[in-house]
């Protein structure tokens, strides 16, 4: 029972980590994205090909409201993290298995710096919910600290993100694509490993 209690805790920080970011900040982390971090995201939110900023924000709203049990809140959490959490991780070195609460207050102020502080609150929230070592630390942080803790978010009702047609040539072609590059990447990687094992058969 307390594990179901400390991960429903942790999801809640998520989702609070989220909804506190301002639809500015969202944008600034979708724009900061790589393109294959972009895609991740579009598959998560569902996001029509050509959707505008403001619906792409509505759709990973929305999706992330629903994904709290299914766990697309923390899949969409890591994706727009991701970049954050790799260079925490670099900046820590050692210690980044296990850090101390001296040793994060030490990093990141900097991470603020690169990705501002709504980025660095849920990525804090997103290795929460990941059950990181630093888990303990990181909640203390969100809930109490003077410059990472989390402001209090009204609740809010289910959000319904707006749907996309149905024959939507535009979203119909990138599928498509993304469904063809796939299928390269699968063919060259097959082709690799063949290649290596005729090599060993030829020792």
């Amino acid at each position: 029972m307390n594990q179901v209690r400390t991960r429903l805790a942790a999801l809640s920080l998520l989702d609070r980590a989220l909804r506190a970011m301002t639809d500015d900040e969202l944008a600034e982390a979708l724009a900061a994205l790589d393109e294959d971090h972009r895609d991740a995201v579009a598959q998560l939110a569902e996001v029509p090909a050509g959707a505008t900023d403001a619906a792409t924000i509505a759709y990973v709203r929305a999706a992330a409201q629903r994904g709290r049990i299914n766990g697309v809140l923390e899949q969409l959490a890591l994706v727009l993290t991701d970049v954050c959490l790799a260079k925490c991780i670099e900046a820590l070195g050692d210690a980044s298995d296990n850090p101390t609460e001296e040793q994060l207050r030490a990093v990141l102020p900097s991470l603020v710096e690169a990705y501002g502080l709504a980025v660095v609150r849920l990525m804090m929230a997103s290795a929460t919910a990941g059950e990181a070592n630093a888990s303990p630390i990181l909640t203390r942080l969100l809930k109490s600290d003077e410059t990472f803790a989390l402001p209090a978010v009204e609740p809010v009702s289910p959000t319904v993100a707006p749907r996309a047609p149905e024959d939507d040539p535009e979203r119909e072609r990138l599928r498509a694509e993304r469904k063809e590059r796939k299928r390269l990447q699968q063919a060259e990687a097959r082709t690799r490993r063949e290649q290596a094992a005729a090599a060993r058969r030829r020792r």
